[in-house]
């Protein structure tokens, strides 16, 4: 039935798709500066500099570049990550059916984690080579299909699973950071009333703010994720080689790169899907019964 095919995964993953579309060039732009190592003179000046090359050089469907990775994923990784959420929760609620924000961020890590396996890492790594492969001399992907074929021709099914480590340690710190402050952030609004319903534009504001604190609590894992997906990545040992590798020739300024355009296409995300989560979930606790 259309319930069926309506449910809550399938909505967040809709949603998110619409807010990739919105705000790709901003992901775009964090990619194309963390893959920006320091060089005399580094490539992009800063976000404009990036934004006026790219548009210079591939119009402006080059802010695109890498768009159809996530979108293809982003219906299975919102059925990940909030299926393996509930899952969790729902084993570690209290008597009350309670879940305190320790437990929270406990189950966001594993959310988190399960996600950069199943979906995350394969989907990222062809976003970090497609934006890479642009602004490389001889572009050699021609579009997403032709360019995963030669991804794997070339270097196996393993070459789509690049910075695997990186990415289960950010993707898991990025669930655990925002499920644990949006679990706060809930469990305080409601105070002593666990019934109390929360305006969607509360629910909003709080997921906005748990994705800035996740971005200032992990971009330095982001940045090492995208050096490892990078079309330069043979350069680099382990996730522990590229760490030591960037603060030993760029200092730790580098593990911050790209931080504003994240900023700004995260809190956005994690606001959206957040918002369309909770209220998919009011209605179908009203369609049918969900834990």
């Amino acid at each position: 039935s259309i319930l069926d095919f309506l449910n809550k995964k399938t909505v967040c993953g809709i949603a998110g798709g619409i807010e990739i579309c919105i705000t790709f060039p901003t992901e775009y732009v964090k990619t194309q500066l963390q893959l920006d190592e320091k060089a005399n003179p580094p490539r992009y000046k800063g976000i404009v500099d990036c934004v006026k090359q790219t548009v210079d050089g591939h119009g402006v469907r080059g802010l695109y570049r890498g768009l159809s990775s996530l979108l293809y994923g982003s219906i299975p990784k919102a059925a990940v990550r909030f299926g393996m959420f509930e899952f969790l929760s729902n084993k570690m609620r209290d008597e009350n059916g309670k879940l305190d924000s320790t437990r929270g961020l406990f189950c966001g890590l594993g959310a988190g984690m399960a996600e950069a396996v199943v979906v995350v890492c394969p989907m990222e790594t062809v976003k970090v080579k497609f934006i890479h492969d642009q602004s490389s001399a001889n572009p050699k992907y021609r579009g997403f299909f032709h360019g995963v074929r030669e991804i794997i021709r070339t270097e196996g099914l393993r070459g789509t699973y690049q910075g695997l480590t990186a990415t289960v340690l950010k993707q898991g710190s990025n669930q655990a950071i925002r499920f644990y402050v949006m679990t706060s952030l809930r469990n305080w609004y409601k105070g002593d009333d666990p019934n109390k319903v929360i305006n969607p534009l509360v629910t909003g504001a709080f997921g906005a703010f748990a994705g800035a604190v996740s971005v200032f609590g992990n971009t330095p894992l982001d940045v090492i994720k995208t050096r490892m997906q990078g079309l330069e990545a043979h350069k680099y040992k382990s996730t522990l080689d590229c760490a030591v590798k960037i603060m030993k020739h760029e200092g730790p300024k580098a593990f911050y790169k790209g931080t504003v355009p994240r900023l700004g296409r995260v809190c956005m995300d994690v606001a959206i899907v957040f918002i369309i989560y909770e209220e998919v979930v009011k209605v179908l606790n009203k369609v049918w019964k969900t834990d």
